[in-house]
């Protein structure tokens, strides 16, 4: 499936039905009056969550969605029927922006929440509605209201508990498919992942499982649009805890560098992301260059931040790592 994490859609509600000017005609009702019904209202568009999705390809060819209108109202009082709401369904972490004054409408993050982001027109009144004493036989009725129409942008922020950062392969992928079920590509050039990959953590039958996401490697300059990585750095700001893996087995360049030039762009994005729970993470420790383990824990430390030590193929220390992890979200949960 292509990853998709932006779409724009023109959402149009239904416009609500006309009301009816009808009077009684009865044999044995010579002053029957007026009987026109009102008009139905029209069909609204929601944002409805599904947490099956985890892009928004299914819009990108679909630009114009629109809910049911209204009937008209009938004679004898009969109410013209509603027009049905259309739910269109997004995933999980979909911000819905009005594309012509960019205003966040809301955004999804449950399985099943609705949004809001058009309303249907209101049924006009039947003329029975304007019937009174002094008014017996009015030949009027108001015709229905329009539906709100509007040009969305839907922005996705996938919804993980973990986020994988680092250089070009620094072993996100292979990781994330030592830990998880997810089967990202593996390869031993740069920028083998495209688009950001889910999985779920869970070796540990008593304890919950947790979603992890592998992001796309970043470069420096990714915040100002450089490489793969701008395009999906939104996606790191859902993460509770971000984990910083640094390739250990490369022979090029310093620990220190490479930590330094992710937490840079980090930055430049948003300095908030900087006061997330994080660890650093040595990867490729099977084939480890001795100098490198010491500057990257020392850097470590420098900056108050637990490391840890991994290889993925070997699978060592792949248990401390997830239980650490477990153990940053349950701190981040509770605010500690």
């Amino acid at each position: 499936m292509v990853f998709i994490d932006e779409a724009v859609i023109d959402a149009v509600a239904g416009n609500g039905g006309n009301g009816c000017v009808a009077f009684r005609r009865e044999k044995y009702v010579p002053r029957g009056g007026p009987s026109g019904g009102d008009g139905g209202n029209g069909g609204s568009v929601w944002l409805v969550g599904q947490h099956g999705l985890n892009t928004l390809q299914h819009l990108r060819y679909r630009s114009r969605m629109a809910a049911e209108r209204g009937r008209h109202g009938e004679g004898s009082d009969r109410t013209g029927r509603r027009g049905s709401d259309l739910e269109i369904p997004t995933p999980l972490g979909t911000l819905a922006y009005d594309r012509d004054t960019d205003e966040l409408l809301g955004e999804v993050l449950q399985e099943d929440e609705r949004l809001l982001v058009a309303k249907g027109g209101r049924g006009g009144k039947g003329n029975a509605r304007f019937k009174t004493a002094t008014r017996r036989a009015p030949r009027y009725a108001e015709e229905g209201r329009e539906g709100e129409e509007r040009r969305l942008r839907l922005e996705l922020k996938l919804l993980a508990d973990v986020g994988l950062v680092g250089l070009p392969n620094a072993g996100k992928s292979t990781l994330i498919s030592a830990v998880s079920a997810a089967r990202p590509k593996v390869a031993d050039y740069p920028f083998t992942t495209l688009v950001p990959q889910l999985g779920v953590v869970a070796e540990d039958a008593l304890a919950d499982p947790f979603v992890i996401a592998d992001l796309p490697g970043l470069i420096a300059g990714a915040a100002e649009g450089s490489g793969l990585g701008f395009q999906f750095l939104r996606h790191v700001e859902r993460c509770r805890v971000l984990v910083h893996l640094v390739d250990l087995a490369n022979p090029e360049g310093g620990c220190e560098e490479d930590l330094e030039t992710i937490e840079l762009e980090l930055e430049a994005f948003n300095p908030e992301l900087l006061a997330r729970a994080r660890l650093v993470v040595g990867t490729k420790l099977d084939a480890a260059i001795p100098e490198r383990r010491a500057a990257l824990a020392a850097a470590a430390a420098e900056r108050d931040l637990t490391y840890l030590e991994i290889s993925s193929v070997t699978r060592k220390g792949l248990a401390e790592l997830t239980s650490e992890m477990r153990r940053r979200m349950r701190e981040a949960e509770v605010g500690l």
